[in-house]
């Protein structure tokens, strides 16, 4: 098994280009399987339906979350996919294998005047002030994820036609920034980037005050101690500023296809979950609108 676990993780590196945080989760989802049909005395090629029941039976005992059970089983049946494919072996046991059901949590959302009050904290009158104002509006702006946003090269934004590029392995989005994103990214990057960049050379775009690529953790951080001095209850991550993007634009009448391409979600069903954020105002401009509402 180490060998086609090798191939297939290779395909899924060199063919498929996922991303690395991607590729670790295979790892980990096949090496825990593996371990699995070790402890057994099972060899892959042998692996019949009733084992995956059994193992899905185990990992439920052991206490895990569906979502973490569901993302194991799509892991297995990749790599049988791949192995069947190759013709390693005659038939695909989790052909026939149900996921558990995943209950899709409500996204936490901020009001529009909760965001107001949270990017309005950064006060632009430091380096620092400077480069966190130009953060908060950005992330609000473009619903990007945070380790996109850390990411970011200088050379992926256009200031002059107001629009960030994002390259997500091997895909890439334009996402248009906003008046008020626009105008606290060019101070950021006119006024306070190049006195924070320590290294001749440094391509990020957010650097912290070291002069180096800021990282998740200082983004998250960052977040943090905004939340606390605009005293907002809500817990606030990087990511409750993608919900609330996507939810005020689909709430001011966006299109769920348009927003579904700025998040850079691949099924649209990702996206469906804003739906539920839709005021009465939207409501009534389908009903009157709509031939058939």
């Amino acid at each position: 098994m180490e060998r086609q676990l090798k191939n297939f993780f290779d395909f899924l590196e060199n063919e498929k280009k996922l991303s690395d945080n991607t590729l670790q989760s295979y790892k980990r989802d096949l090496k825990q399987f593996k371990k699995y049909l070790e402890s057994y005395e099972i060899h892959y090629n042998r692996v019949k339906e009733n084992d995956i029941k059994d193992y899905i039976r185990e990992m439920q005992e052991q206490g895990k979350k569906a979502s973490s059970i569901s993302r194991g089983i799509a892991s297995i049946r990749s790599f049988y996919q791949f192995v069947l494919k190759n013709k390693k072996i005659k038939a695909d046991p989790t052909q026939n294998i149900q996921s558990p059901k995943i209950e899709k949590r409500i996204p936490s959302v901020l009001t529009a005047k909760e965001v107001e009050l949270l990017l309005n904290q950064p006060k632009d009158v430091d380096l620092k002030g400077i480069r966190d104002k130009a953060m908060l509006e950005f992330a609000y702006a473009t619903g990007m994820r945070v380790t996109e946003i850390i990411s970011l090269n200088i050379d992926d934004i256009n200031l002059d036609e107001g629009y960030v590029v994002c390259k997500n392995a091997n895909k890439q989005r334009k996402i248009p920034l906003g008046t008020m994103s626009l105008k606290a990214l060019r101070e950021y990057v006119d006024d306070a980037r190049d006195v924070l960049v320590k290294t001749e050379g440094e391509q990020a775009l957010f650097v912290n005050i070291n002069g180096t690529r800021l990282t998740r953790q200082g983004f998250w951080k960052i977040i943090k101690f905004y939340k606390e001095q605009a005293h907002i209850e809500k817990d606030i991550t990087p990511h409750v500023l993608r919900h609330s993007f996507a939810t005020h634009l689909l709430q001011n009448g966006a299109d769920l296809k348009a927003i579904q391409t700025m998040l850079g979600h691949s099924d649209i069903s990702s996206t469906q979950v804003y739906m539920q954020f839709q005021d009465d105002g939207i409501k009534n401009v389908y009903k009157k609108a709509h031939p058939r509402a």
